[in-house]
C-alpha cells in the first residue's frame, strides 16, 4: 500500500523472565541471555493502514489487542518485526491517559499535550475547545481524584482530539462514557476520517466497527486470524466466541459474493427459511409495511433437552435492525427428540426503510449463543425491501406520522 500511514511488519513481541534483574539488564546490550519463561502475546503481524482507513480490532480477552495498540503508538518496544507511522498519532489506550489524579483536569490537559509535542501557545489556544467539549463544567478546575470514571474518559478524549492527527488510535476507554457523549465522540471521529483522518478502533461494539470501519480486523492466540470486511470479520468474532470444545465454524461463499458463517455443534440445525407473502407466494423482494411469514424449519439431529430459536434481521451493514427469540416469547420446546422436524412462523410487517436485509438464525438452549450454541447461522437469509405504495421517507425504519398543520 503507497500510501500507507502505518505499515506493521512481521511484528512479534515476548514478554520474557530472566530471574533476576541482571540477566535482564545484560539482554539489554546484546548479551545472549536465555529466559526462564517466555510468553509470546504478539506473534508475526503484517498488515497496513492506508490515509484515511478506518480499522476495527477485534478478539477475545488476551487475543493481543491492547498489546499491538501499544507497538504501535511504541508504549512497547517489538521483539522483532517493525512499525512504521508516517504522520502523527494520538491515542487513547486506557482510561485517564496517565492523568495525575493530584492535578486538576486543566493541569492535566496541558501536561498530556505536552506529552504530544505541543507548545504552551497551541495548548492555550485549543483549551477553550477542549473545555467546551469534554462538558464537565466547574470540575475542569478540581483534582482529578474527584472524577468519575465517565468524566475522566471525557478529558482524555478532548484532549487527545483537539488537534486533527493523522492516525487516531481509541482502546475501549470509550465505553465508559454516557451513551450522549459516546455519540458525540463518534461524531469527531466521523468528522477527522472526512478530513483524511485515519483510524485504529479496539471495540466489542459490532455497530460502532461496521459503521465506522473499512476493514476489521480478527486476532485469535496474538495473531491475524481474518483481516477483511467488518461485517464478515463480526461473524467470524461472533462465531468464535460462541464456539466451544465439541463446536466447529465453517465458512462458505454465497452466489451473491457475500461470505457466510456457520458454526455450533450442529445437533440442530436449519433446514429451510423463506418469506412468504400473504397469499402464499414466496417472495424476496417486499414492499415497505407489508405483512410476511418468516417460515423456519428445524431439524433436530441429537436429542435436545431444551430448544430455543432466535433471529435478527440486520441491514447492508450488519447493524441489527430487529431481533428477538423464543426464550423472550416464552415458546421453548423441552425434549425435542432426534430426528424431529419443527416449524416456527414469525408474523410481521416489515417497517423498515428501502434496502438489502439479511436474516441471521441462532438455535441455542437459553436466550444466548455462549451457553449451547447448535447452530448460528449469519446470511440465512437476504430480502430487499422496495418502497411502492408509501410517500417518500428517508431512514432504515418505516415510522409513519400523523401530522396536525394548524396555522396561526
Amino acid at each position: 500500500m503507497s500510501d500507507a500511514v502505518l505499515k506493521v511488519t512481521g511484528l512479534s513481541k515476548a514478554f520474557r523472565d530472566y530471574g533476576s534483574e541482571l540477566k535482564r539488564f545484560a539482554s539489554w546490550f546484546g548479551v545472549k541471555v536465555t529466559p526462564r519463561e517466555e510468553h509470546w502475546v504478539i506473534r508475526d503481524m503484517t498488515f497496513a493502514v492506508g490515509r484515511g482507513e478506518a480499522i476495527g480490532i477485534v478478539g477475545q480477552n488476551g487475543a493481543g489487542k491492547s498489546t499491538l495498540l501499544k507497538l504501535v503508538t511504541r508504549t512497547l518496544m517489538p521483539s522483532s518485526g517493525s512499525v512504521e507511522v508516517n504522520g502523527r498519532i494520538a491515542a487513547i489506550l486506557e482510561l485517564g491517559m496517565g492523568f495525575s489524579p493530584d492535578l486538576t483536569g486543566r493541569q492535566n490537559v496541558y501536561h498530556a499535550a505536552g506529552l504530544m509535542g505541543f507548545t504552551r501557545e497551541q495548548i492555550d489556544k485549543a483549551m477553550p475547545d477542549i473545555e467546551s467539549f469534554s462538558e464537565i463544567g466547574d470540575y475542569f478546575d478540581e483534582h482529578v481524584r474527584t472524577y468519575s470514571s465517565g468524566m475522566q474518559m471525557r478529558v482524555a478524549f478532548s484532549v487527545a482530539t483537539a488537534f486533527r492527527p493523522d492516525i487516531l488510535i481509541v482502546d475501549e476507554a470509550l465505553s465508559v462514557g454516557d451513551a450522549y457523549f459516546q455519540h458525540k465522540c463518534f461524531k469527531r471521529i466521523k468528522e477527522f476520517r472526512e478530513l483524511g483522518t485515519s483510524l485504529m478502533i479496539v471495540s466489542h461494539d459490532s455497530s460502532a466497527i461496521q459503521s465506522l470501519c473499512d476493514r476489521a480486523i480478527l486476532l485469535q492466540g496474538g495473531r491475524i486470524l481474518q483481516d477483511g470486511d467488518p461485517v464478515e470479520v463480526m461473524d467470524a468474532y461472533n462465531a468464535l466466541i460462541a464456539e466451544r470444545e465439541n463446536s466447529s465454524m465453517k465458512t462458505e461463499r454465497l452466489e451473491g459474493g457475500q461470505l457466510q458463517t456457520i458454526s455450533g455443534t450442529f445437533e440442530a440445525v436449519v433446514e429451510d427459511i423463506h418469506m412468504y407473502a400473504d397469499d402464499g407466494r414466496a417472495v424476496e423482494f417486499v414492499d415497505v409495511g407489508q405483512s410476511v411469514e418468516l417460515r423456519i424449519t428445524v431439524h433436530a439431529k441429537s436429542a435436545i433437552p431444551r430448544l430455543v430459536l432466535g433471529y435478527v434481521i440486520k441491514d447492508r451493514l450488519g447493524q441489527s435492525m430487529f431481533g428477538t427469540n423464543t426464550h423472550h416469547t416464552r415458546q421453548v420446546l423441552e425434549d425435542v427428540q432426534a430426528g424431529q422436524r419443527v416449524v416456527y412462523r414469525a408474523r410481521f410487517p416489515v417497517n423498515l426503510g428501502q434496502g438489502t436485509y439479511s436474516i441471521s438464525t441462532a438455535l441455542v438452549s437459553t436466550d444466548t449463543h455462549l451457553v449451547d450454541n447448535y447452530e448460528w447461522r449469519d446470511l440465512a437469509m437476504i430480502f430487499t425491501v422496495a418502497n411502492h405504495s408509501h410517500p417518500h421517507f428517508v431512514g432504515s425504519a418505516w415510522i409513519p406520522p400523523h401530522i396536525d398543520v394548524e396555522p396561526v
